[in-house]
């Protein structure tokens, strides 16, 4: 940093007070004893707004770590008295200070159009320097973030495919459970319907049978075996009607005994039996 104590000193002593000189002194003394924060209060309380009052009040600012009011301050020093290029030079500093490169940059550059001078040069290179690499951190953090934002969307994804897919399989479970208790219910009313048609029918049943009694021509149903039965017996009977048919077309011997005799009877005898 260039301060021209020497030079500023001798001009704000010729336009100052008594009472100012003894602050502007204060204050030179606090800066180069390093006490920056005493030296711009004291420099705060002078009057006007010289351009060497402001340079000296910028460069209290700049050490004491104000930078913002340095930055002001160099901004308004420009003037009489004061060194345009250390001027510059101490404003590109401060911009610099702030990282804030492009401003530093501009600074640098309009100092070295008026002085070739070999600091100012290597803060601007630096200053450039500082520029790319700001810029690839920016970019480099960008790609970060980029890639940060890709996984926490591939998260989100698998995520929202994985509650889609219990989603699903859940819609299937209670799709099932319905068609289960569908097909219950169905059973259940096949079953209903089946039991109703057997009383329908047994209620048909009870009712013919109840007019059949009042009509007199109910019957007691036969069971299988005593339908056979019949049938056979009705069979026998018929046979036994054919055959004795048969046989009243012939004649049959005749057996006759004598009473109380116990002999038999010679054929040809014409004995009664009676």
């Amino acid at each position: 940093m260039r301060l021209l104590w020497s030079i500023l000193l001798i001009s704000m002593i010729t336009q100052a007070s008594i009472t100012d000189f003894k602050t502007i002194k204060s204050a030179t003394d606090a800066y180069t004893a390093g006490d920056f924060n005493k030296s711009k209060k004291l420099f705060s309380k002078l009057e006007g707004h010289e351009a060497q009052l402001n340079y000296n009040k910028a460069n209290s600012d700049y050490k004491s770590g104000d930078i913002d009011s340095a930055i002001k301050e160099y901004k308004r020093s420009k003037g009489e008295g004061i060194d345009e290029h250390n001027r510059l030079h101490n404003l590109g500093n401060a911009y610099f200070k702030k990282k804030n490169y492009d401003y530093a940059i501009k600074a640098y550059e309009k100092a070295l159009k008026i002085s070739d001078d070999k600091d100012t040069k290597y803060n601007l290179e630096l200053a450039k320097k500082q520029k790319e690499q700001k810029k690839k951190d920016k970019q480099k953090k960008k790609k970060q973030q980029k890639k940060k934002d890709k996984q926490k969307k591939n998260k989100d994804k698998k995520k929202q495919k994985k509650n889609k897919d219990k989603s699903n399989k859940k819609k299937k479970e209670d799709k099932k459970k319905d068609k289960q208790g569908d097909k219950k219910k169905g059973d259940k009313k096949k079953q209903d319907d089946k039991k109703k048609q057997n009383d329908k029918k047994k209620e048909k049943k009870e009712s013919q049978e109840k007019k059949d009694n009042k009509n007199g021509k109910s019957q007691p149903k036969k069971s299988k075996a005593q339908q056979k039965q019949e049938k056979q017996k009705q069979m026998t009977q018929k046979e036994l009607r054919r055959l004795m048919k048969k046989m009243g077309n012939k004649k049959m011997p005749t057996l006759m005994y004598r009473a109380g005799g116990g002999k038999k009877a010679k054929r040809g005898e014409h004995v009664n039996p009676w």
